[in-house]
């Protein structure tokens, strides 16, 4: 009998252990919007690093829609989007000093503003309050060639800067990023 139990007790013991470490195991990347990066080289060493989660169309209307024109969106999924810079930066004409912040966006159909916040470490939503912005920037919106499933932000080379490029649905919104 005791045996019996000995066995049923490691049995469960061992389905909750396994079933504890498959849920810790489950990573960003299974997620119905999985975590993503971008990242520009502006040389010496100094970059720019963008982590966001990005969220699938899956036949929505977006902006527009799900995304309404302009409110503040978390420009992405799940956790606040991040913004890292090594060094010193102008985004948009707006100087930036080296540090950590948190994107948000207004869109528009015509224009977006980007929304660079000084408070980090939150989840995506609530947005934090315009006190916590550290500037806001004017985008350049303009459609893409093809639509786009997932909701995307990358770097462009350009010179001795990039170009931030977020793209979702048909929209495509930049804006410049130089070293100082």
């Amino acid at each position: 009998m005791r045996k019996s139990f000995a066995f049923l007790a490691v049995g469960c013991l061992t389905v909750g252990l396994m079933a504890a470490l498959g849920s810790a195991q489950m990573d960003k990347g299974s997620r119905p919007s999985p975590a993503a990066k971008a990242s520009c080289d502006l040389g010496g060493g100094k970059n720019i690093t963008v982590d966001y989660s990005s969220p699938r169309a899956k036949g929505r209307k977006i902006f527009g829609g799900l995304v309404p024109y302009g409110e503040v969106w978390r420009a992405g999924a799940n956790e606040a989007t991040t913004f890292v810079t090594g060094s010193d930066v102008m985004v948009g004409g707006t100087h930036f000093p080296a540090g950590n912040y948190t994107l948000f966006t207004i869109p528009n159909k015509d224009k977006w503003t980007l929304i660079i916040s000084k408070k980090t470490g939150e989840w995506g939503i609530p947005y934090p309050g315009a006190d916590q912005d550290f500037a806001r920037v004017d985008m350049k919106v303009s459609a893409t060639s093809s639509p786009v499933e997932n909701f995307t932000i990358a770097f462009d080379k350009a010179g001795s800067g990039c170009t931030l490029r977020m793209e979702w649905e048909s929209t495509r919104a930049t804006v410049d990023i130089s070293k100082m």
